[in-house]
């Protein structure tokens, strides 16, 4: 697994996009998979961090970032897109996915079970939700980018459409502003909404290790989901981030890279 450090690697047309940060070494890799609307440079921060004992790489997901655009957007077609690379790092590897990233990271264990050396799920589990993403969809799409210069143009108008402050930098991060688009396939990210929020159903199970790591704030990982997620995860275990809503990775960082340390490393 010698690719170089913090590059993006571009293979074919169909892999996914994906950024590597630091060397091989004796662990094993570690590969991030974002949420809805995220990209591999959102983990830039953490991705950098943990590569000081493994390496790391960080996916843009299909219909995202430098991926691919494809007309589908299901688990289980995440879920090959990840085996897809991790056969080209020579996996097995740990993996960490967040949100809509910790779906396609379950059903890649439940499909590929012998990719997965270890599983970290942030704040999701395998269950439908009614969560509507909808409104973000609408109000990207009403950023009128032909008066955007820079990033901060479009977070103003978000801003004005009501977006909060965090998520306005959030989004821009997968706004290509010199050619006025959204790194963002939208329009079949809303026509495939149900199954983004929804999971598929399936009797297998992954009995590998596997951490369900939780805001406190959030309301996406509730008690009730536990035998949802213990019937198909059977050695899961469980933890919250004091402090920290759904997006704990970035308003709690530096907890969330000691719970993931900690867990990669027992």
């Amino acid at each position: 697994m010698g690719l170089a450090p913090n590059s993006v690697q571009e293979y074919d047309d169909s892999m996914l996009n994906f950024i590597s940060h630091g060397e091989p070494t004796d662990l094993p890799p570690l590969l991030i998979a974002h949420g809805l609307y995220g990209s591999a440079r959102n983990w830039g921060v953490i991705a950098k961090r943990l590569s000081d004992s493994r390496q790391v790489f960080a996916v843009d997901m299909r219909n995202h970032g430098d991926s691919p655009w494809h007309d589908g957007h299901s688990y289980p077609e995440m879920a090959d897109d990840l085996a897809e690379v991790i056969a080209r790092l020579g996996g097995p590897v740990d993996v960490l996915g967040h949100s809509m990233g910790g779906k396609a990271a379950m059903m890649l264990a439940l499909e590929h079970p012998h990719t997965v050396r270890r599983l970290i799920v942030a704040d999701i589990a395998p269950v439908p939700y009614s969560h509507s993403q909808l409104p973000y969809i609408t109000a990207m799409r009403s950023v009128d980018l032909s008066q955007v210069a820079r990033r901060s143009d479009a977070e103003t108008q978000l801003a004005n459409q009501g977006v909060e402050r965090a998520l306005q930098s959030f989004f821009t991060q997968s706004l290509d502003v010199p050619n006025k688009r959204w790194k963002l396939n939208l329009q079949v990210l809303e026509r495939e909404m149900p199954a983004i929020m929804s999971f598929p159903e399936t009797r297998k199970q992954w009995d590998g290790p596997a951490l369900f790591l939780a805001g406190s704030e959030s309301d996406y990982v509730l008690a009730e989901y536990r035998p949802a997620i213990r019937a198909r995860f059977t050695k899961a275990r469980f933890a919250r981030l004091s402090g920290a809503g759904h997006w704990l990775h970035a308003e709690k960082p530096r907890a969330f890279e000691d719970s993931v340390r900690t867990f990669l490393m027992a």
